[in-house]
């Protein structure tokens, strides 16, 4: 699967991070009809080089949801928490200057 520009006027490239493994990403994305990549981080490697947030559930061990927006290797911005992910991407393609801001 290959990740597509969230916009050709952003530039931006959406990915998806899981601490699942590549077979249930892989079988999710499918299932789901995802437009982009999930990338594993099973072993929680990004997770704590970020000090990313995360839960545990029934004795499973889940990141939590956030956004990084990341340009040439470096974070610029980052979301969390996120409190309504309906809106979320809305919020995010205003800051990409994607949408005007008050729509």
């Amino acid at each position: 699967m290959t990740s597509m520009p969230a916009s050709p006027k952003s530039g931006a490239v959406v990915f998806g991070l899981s601490a699942q493994s590549i077979a249930y990403q892989s079988e999710l994305a499918v299932r789901l009809g995802l437009p982009f990549e999930i990338v594993s981080d099973e072993a929680f490697a990004l997770q704590r080089a970020l000090a990313l947030p995360t839960f545990t559930t029934g004795g499973v061990t889940y990141l939590k949801r956030l956004t990084l927006a990341v340009r040439d290797g470096r974070i610029e911005r980052v979301y969390y928490p996120i409190a309504a992910p309906g809106a979320h991407a809305r919020e995010v393609c205003a800051w990409l200057g994607m949408i005007h801001r008050t729509l």
